[in-house]
């Protein structure tokens, strides 16, 4: 079994902790790697370099680190093949769906790389006499990113190449699940000429995002994951007096009226419930049917197709979802799934009793449908994170609208109709972060932000987009006057333009 480091310093560092976590291959189920969790000095001893790092690279002007994530962005298109190969043997998802997971990622380092035009700052001349105003931004120091296993390349990517293309140097705490990938970024990163120490990449548990939380010369923490470890780091680095932008949970609603085309919400839904698994924060896990004949026909149409998904290892390129992360995370889905029998939802299609021949100990399961799930229900209300899809009927458009507006909630939303009216009135009403008209995963491209709303985000900022230079920024304003001006004399009153 391959023993992983840490990538500290712009080199692979073992662990000295002694202590140790395995990472899985999720279509065989067999153990393929120990992870080093570091302790709080490891977690130190990253954080001092960074800072050293960091001085040397914020005084780089930002054309010439925009370079570097340019030859960043041609190495990850070079080594995708490989990175992509990295990324599904340790999650699980296809090699197609890494490949898209890669790509996003990608968008984000190449918006990353206008950061000489975004980072510029605003200037008045003469605001008064003799008096010129301008703002600058500058890089906050040291940051970390404390990022999930479903994505452990895109999200990664969200989070340092905005950061570092500001100035600052990162410290990415990955999840200890699939951490492969994470190390290869911090690599090609380094062979795109990033100085060494500018990035690190430190593997660990609790312990070692506590350091991260509490030390003082970590200025900003972004994170994604569940609401409540969400809302842990979220007080947690907040307390210590650092800028905090977390992501948590979601219950993505798809509302489908009865002017919908409904072969085209049924390929969306399958896709979009039941890509990669249903282990992605922009899953949809709830089709709101607007009438019981938009219902019965919506069903109808969806048993057949979640019957006969593909499920397979991660290499079949015919396959619609390969395993779940887990043998803990499959067990708990299934424990979702008897749970909402149990409440009375009708389950039309069940997959727990998949087995993938030829891989029997690999962590699969096939896709489930409920229909007839109640708002009161645990599986609505509650994250799954799996192959399931529940279906609750609306009897009208209000009706649809308060189940998105009511869930504690608000990632993601889409609406399916071929009424402009009712889609308008939709985007606008809804309280959710990300909306879909027609488009079921509204994730945003690049150039835009990325969040959600109510108990899916804690923080002011967004991830990508100009938030993220926003975030990973400080802002400072600069009021101007030198002595050759208008002299005014003492002044003891609160100064004013006139």
């Amino acid at each position: 079994m391959e023993e992983l480091s840490h990538f500290i310093g712009g080199r692979r560092v073992r662990g000295k902790s002694g202590r140790f976590s395995e990472a899985y291959e999720p279509m065989t189920g067999a153990a393929i790697s120990r992870v080093p969790l570091a302790s709080r000095d490891e977690v130190r001893e990253a954080i001092a370099d960074a800072a050293a790092a960091q001085r040397e690279w914020a005084a780089v002007n930002p054309q010439r680190r925009a370079r570097v994530l340019m030859k960043f962005v041609d190495l990850v298109g070079r080594e995708k093949e490989r990175l992509a190969a990295i990324l599904a043997r340790e999650h699980g998802k296809t090699l197609g769906d890494a490949q898209g997971e890669i790509q996003r990622g990608v968008e984000v380092a190449e918006f990353c790389i206008g950061v000489p035009h975004l980072m510029k700052g605003e200037f008045t001349d003469s605001a008064a006499a003799g008096l010129d105003v301008y703002s600058m931004r500058q890089p906050l120091g040291v940051v970390a990113g404390i990022t999930p296993f479903n994505f452990p390349v895109m999200i990664p990517m969200w989070k340092f190449a905005p950061a570092i293309a500001c100035g600052n140097s990162f410290i990415l705490k990955p999840s200890e699940r699939d951490p492969g990938a994470p190390l290869f970024l911090a690599e090609l990163m380094l062979e795109a000429g990033l100085p060494p120490g500018v990035l690190n990449v430190v593997n660990g548990d609790k312990e070692a995002v506590d350091a991260l939380l509490e030390d003082p010369d970590v200025k900003a923490i972004g994170f994604v994951g569940s609401t409540p470890v969400a809302e842990y780091v979220y007080a947690h680095g907040a307390a210590h007096g650092k800028r905090v932008q977390c992501f948590g949970g979601a219950k993505n609603h798809m509302v489908i009226m009865p002017d919908a085309d409904m072969d085209q919400a049924v390929d969306a839904l399958i896709g979009a419930a039941y890509g990669s698994g249903g282990e992605r924060c922009m899953a949809i896990s709830v089709a709101v049917p607007v009438g019981e004949a938009t219902a019965d026909a919506l069903v109808a149409r969806l048993e057949p197709r979640v019957e006969n998904l593909r499920i397979g290892p991660s290499t079949d390129p015919s396959a619609d979802f390969g395993p779940l992360i887990s043998r803990a995370h499959l067990e708990r889905v299934k424990d979702y799934v008897a749970l909402g029998v149990g409440e009375g939802a009708k389950l039309r299609v069940d997959g727990r009793g998949f087995k993938m021949q030829g891989y029997e100990n690999g962590f699969y399961m096939g896709g489930c449908l409920f229909d007839e799930v109640r708002p009161e229900m645990r599986i609505y209300k509650e994250e799954i994170f799996g192959p399931v899809l529940c279906v609750v009927r609306a009897r009208g458009f209000d009706e649809a609208l308060s189940l998105a507006n009511d869930h504690e909630y608000g990632n993601g939303v889409a609406i399916y109709t071929r009424d402009g009216d009712a889609a308008r009135e939709f985007a606008s009403r809804v309280e959710v972060g990300m909306v879909g008209v027609n488009v079921p995963i509204p994730t945003p491209l690049a150039y835009y932000t990325f969040g959600g709303w109510k108990r899916s985000m804690f923080g002011d900022l967004n991830q990508h987009g100009p938030d993220a230079i926003r975030f990973y920024t400080k802002t400072k304003t600069v009021a101007s006057r030198w002595p050759g001006g208008v002299r005014t004399g003492a002044s003891f009153v609160m100064p004013t333009l006139s």
